[in-house]
């Protein structure tokens, strides 16, 4: 048998490709704005992470600028050895106040965090307790730990306490879960995790990578959107490549477990730093989230408008609580295809399918910025409505 023979029999992509239904990979030929050009074609983005609208700030991209004309383009190591300069900790020390904990540590992914930090602090006698619907860098960092990993039904706390219930040994315990599902657009309930996390004296860690720049009064995450104290939460990772409008990830908690995961994490001590021009974007963004509370206040603005416009349709849009508001079609075929017809009317969203979301439950994930104007929102209600009738998706 030949280690390639998987490889020749893969042939869905191109009949897609052939097909017209192809949907990702598309070359974005333009920032990354509310509009963006695909093809040469000016399309609206309701697609993007981008949920501040911070990659085309000018503070952020003159900050980026001056990094790279003082520092060059690159670190050429690792954080570990020749890749850390004073910018690195200068966002450190800057997240750490954001976060409100004693330390916070750098990664150059947010993928390379998760794998770094769960593989770190879980071993081969803990246990790590993780939502079904964790994103795949948790499943992966879980799978790279070597611990035992007991995963509970998507938000069912009952269910995690009877885990926990039937595991109240002596073993290390870790809670893992993101704090926004980045498909289904739906919030943890942070407040019950912590409380069974103190019974059954377990560790709490928190992907906010959807949440960071979003929830909260001053954007902070999950733990501030439902009013818990910072120390409540043991571990909360965040990302850069979402509202702080760069590439990247962070770990953010107690100063003792920041510097063990910087001694110990793989993911760490063997990648090369994250570039200067990346680290600058960031301060940046930093300071336009704390200087600029109207952009938190005009995002939710515009999730309000289309969470209420979908619903009042008739589309399903699921649990969703956030900028992430998903479409649910489920059958494959009819997601790709009603992506197509979006696409053809214009409009750049992601259709999402199994294994990103359970059989059958495929759906468009739309998102949401708060440098959205109405009209632009109008019109992609308005394309929708047009849409949803004739796929028989509303009435």
């Amino acid at each position: 048998m030949d280690l390639f023979d998987k490889c020749r029999a893969f042939t869905r992509a191109q009949e897609a490709r052939e097909q017209g239904w192809y949907p990702y990979f598309k070359e974005i030929q333009s920032g990354a704005g509310p509009e963006v050009t695909i093809d040469g074609r000016r399309m609206i983005m309701i697609g993007s992470n981008n949920y501040l609208g911070l990659t085309q700030h000018p503070h952020v991209i003159e900050s980026a600028q001056k990094a790279i004309e003082k520092y060059g383009s690159g670190c050429t190591g690792s954080r570990f050895l020749n890749g850390t300069l004073d910018l690195h900790t200068e966002l450190e020390n800057r997240l750490a106040r954001f976060m409100q904990t004693e330390a916070a540590l750098v990664f150059s992914t947010g993928f390379q965090t998760n794998l770094g930090v769960i593989s770190t602090i879980a071993g081969r006698d803990d246990i790590i307790f993780a939502d079904r619907s964790n994103h795949a860098s948790i499943v992966d960092g879980c799978r790279l730990s070597f611990a035992r990993v007991l995963k509970y039904r998507h938000n069912d706390f009952d269910h995690l306490e009877k885990l926990l219930k039937n595991h109240d040994d002596d073993a290390g315990k870790l809670i893992v879960t993101d704090g926004v599902f980045s498909m289904e657009g739906d919030i943890v309930d942070l407040p019950r995790i912590v409380e069974l996390a103190k019974r059954y004296n377990a560790r709490v860690m928190v992907d906010d990578a959807h949440s960071i720049g979003v929830l909260g009064k001053y954007g902070r995450g999950t733990a501030e959107h439902f009013g818990l104290s910072p120390k409540e939460v043991d571990l909360v990772m965040g990302t850069f490549s979402k509202s702080f409008a760069s590439l990247g990830g962070f770990i953010a908690g107690d100063a003792y477990v920041i510097d063990y995961i910087k001694h110990h994490a793989r993911a760490l001590i063997f990648s090369a730093s994250m570039p200067p021009g990346s680290v600058a974007a960031v301060i940046a963004a930093l300071d336009v989230i704390e200087q600029e509370p109207e952009l938190l206040e005009k995002l939710w603005r515009n999730v309000r408008k289309m969470k209420k416009g979908f619903d009042e349709m008739g589309f399903n849009t699921g649990n969703s609580q956030t900028p992430i508001i998903p479409i649910l079609i489920g059958d494959e075929m009819a997601t790709f295809e009603f992506w197509r017809k979006l696409y053809e009317n214009g409009i750049f969203t992601n259709p999402a399918i199994a294994p990103a979301v359970p059989p059958g439950q495929g759906l468009i994930r739309t998102s949401y910025m708060a440098t959205h104007t109405d009209d632009i929102l109008d019109h992609v209600l308005e394309v929708f409505y047009k849409l949803g009738k004739e796929f028989g998706l509303i009435s």
